[in-house]
């Protein structure tokens, strides 16, 4: 699935009936190293190809930097940096997932570097596991749940905790 297309299915998910939503949580996922991991739909603005932004000095090292997104000025951080992976380098698949969140009563709105998008999936309530508590791992603090599709497992992440 391309960018253009996964931007297509990001429009005609926000135009299902509501009833649909109550009953399920759509999730984009992508991969990085090899694990999917999803981010609430609602909470996606854009896909983009992955392209240099301009780097801040003196940023924390999984800040990439910022683009220019129509005006605004969009902070980009790669993932596997922040959850502290093995780096990647970028190819024709990497991508930036542009993502709105709330955070001290404002909207934020941040890039997110990922390997490759994978898919959209929609879980019920009842395929949302808490995740397990895993003792001095800072990277759970990410964690928002844990989905279950089929016979894999994706890693629901919590995007506020990621950009503190």
């Amino acid at each position: 699935m391309n960018i253009d297309e996964l931007n297509a299915r990001l429009v005609e998910s926000t135009v299902n009936e509501q009833d649909y939503f109550d009953e399920f949580q759509q999730y984009l996922t992508f991969l990085m190293n090899g694990e999917e991991y999803g981010v609430d739909i609602l909470r996606v603005q854009e896909i983009r190809g992955w392209e240099k932004c301009t780097v801040i000095p003196n940023s924390s090292d999984y800040v990439r930097g910022v683009l220019n997104l129509r005006g605004t000025v969009v902070p980009v951080i790669d993932l596997r940096v922040r959850f502290g992976l093995a780096n990647a380098e970028y190819s024709q698949i990497t991508v930036v997932i542009v993502v709105k969140l709330r955070q001290d009563d404002k909207d934020k709105i941040m890039g997110l570097v990922v390997d490759a998008v994978s898919d959209v999936h929609a879980l019920k309530r009842s395929q949302i596991n808490v995740s397990p508590e895993l003792g001095d791992n800072q990277n759970s603090e990410f964690i928002q749940g844990l989905g279950q599709v089929e016979n894999k497992m994706l890693i629901l992440l919590d995007l506020n905790n990621i950009l503190d």
